[in-house]
């Protein structure tokens, strides 16, 4: 009896300790919530009192900003959107040819173009895009970016500005067939004299040349191939059709019986398959046959980067904290003198 009395002593006594423990969460969590509450109120009432000032400071860094935006010089930034053309499209799937101009080859023949922009290299720089001194001038950065598309499904979806897509993401996946040229400049009227200039730079590459002329001569011997298989094909078709039909027909009279029409039907699904291929490389051949082609060129954008919101976001948040640290400081001041005075 006194061990079985001792053992449901400590089980009270256990039971007491934890509501005990749960009461002092509940009471430290109580303190925790009017605390926050008073402050959250303190700091309403104190911004409410003092909204003359704040309001001046808002005010101040909305001028500064406009400012900024008026001594600066205009900054625009646009994209134009180029088609490798090393891709072969077939029926079901897409067929990178290799030994061709990929676009990660082309992504990094023109970030060449970045550096002269960093290294404020002009001279190179217009070499580069054939372009005078004057107009360089205007121009602050040409940079190449990967498109990427979404959910693997051939749609673009946005451009890799940043640099930090995953290469080995199978879901989001970078678009093979196409790139993104981002320039940003002064004078947005220059944008057609450097998508010129860059697609005059892309095509006066030797190597893009010679890898260009391997394509357009493969790609018409393929399609000399594909006429002859085809004509094969065809030829094959009428062939079995009067084989077999003279074999359907009965030696001695009676019914004609169809037994081999299927095997005369699988020629059709050939021929159109081949079909299909021989229209995909005519189709490149009559419109690809540059090295690149433009899908979308730059616009004139209607808005400048560097407005009153480009300045704004960083000013006035400045001007607001730097006025209410200064009020605080006025609040508490005679506090603060004290705490001095003592220490």
């Amino acid at each position: 009896m006194s061990e079985n009395t001792s053992n449901n002593k400590n089980a009270r006594e256990d039971e007491i300790d934890l509501l005990d423990l749960f009461r002092r969460i509940g009471r430290t969590l109580n303190r925790w919530g009017r605390a926050l509450g008073r402050a959250l109120l303190i700091s309403v009432v104190f911004l409410l009192k003092r909204w003359l000032p704040l309001g001046l400071s808002i005010a101040l860094g909305i001028g500064v900003s406009y400012f900024f935006k008026t001594i600066s010089a205009s900054l625009y930034t646009s994209d134009l959107v180029l088609r490798t053309n090393s891709y072969v499209y077939h029926t079901k799937k897409e067929l990178l040819k290799p030994n061709l101009i990929s676009t990660s080859d082309l992504i990094s023949y023109l970030n060449h173009l970045q550096l002269f922009g960093k290294e404020n290299n002009t001279i190179s720089l217009a070499n580069e895009i054939s372009a005078s001194q004057d107009q360089i001038k205007n121009i602050v950065d040409i940079s190449a970016f990967w498109i990427i598309d979404k959910g693997n499904d051939g749609i673009p979806d946005y451009v890799d500005y940043s640099n930090n897509q995953n290469v080995y993401d199978t879901v989001n996946v970078r678009m093979q067939d196409r790139l993104d040229i981002r320039v940003r400049i002064r004078t947005p009227q220059e944008l057609t004299n450097v998508r010129n200039g860059i697609i005059r730079l892309i095509n006066s590459d030797s190597l893009f040349q010679a890898r260009n002329r391997l394509r357009l001569m493969q790609n018409q011997e393929l399609v000399r191939r594909l006429n002859y298989d085809i004509t094969q094909l065809d030829s094959l078709q009428k062939v079995k059709y009067f084989e077999e039909t003279r074999n359907m027909k009965p030696k001695n009279g009676g019914q004609m019986i169809f037994m081999q029409e299927q095997k005369t039907q699988l020629v059709y699904p050939d021929i159109y398959i081949l079909y299909a291929r021989k229209q995909a490389l005519e189709t490149d051949l009559d419109l690809y046959k540059d090295i690149v082609t433009v899908l979308s060129d730059f616009t004139l954008p209607a808005n400048r980067d560097n407005g009153i919101i480009y300045y704004g976001k960083n000013i006035i948040p400045v001007f607001f904290l730097i006025t209410l640290f200064i009020l605080i400081l006025i609040a508490n001041w005679k506090k603060l003198r004290q705490v001095y005075n003592k220490y």
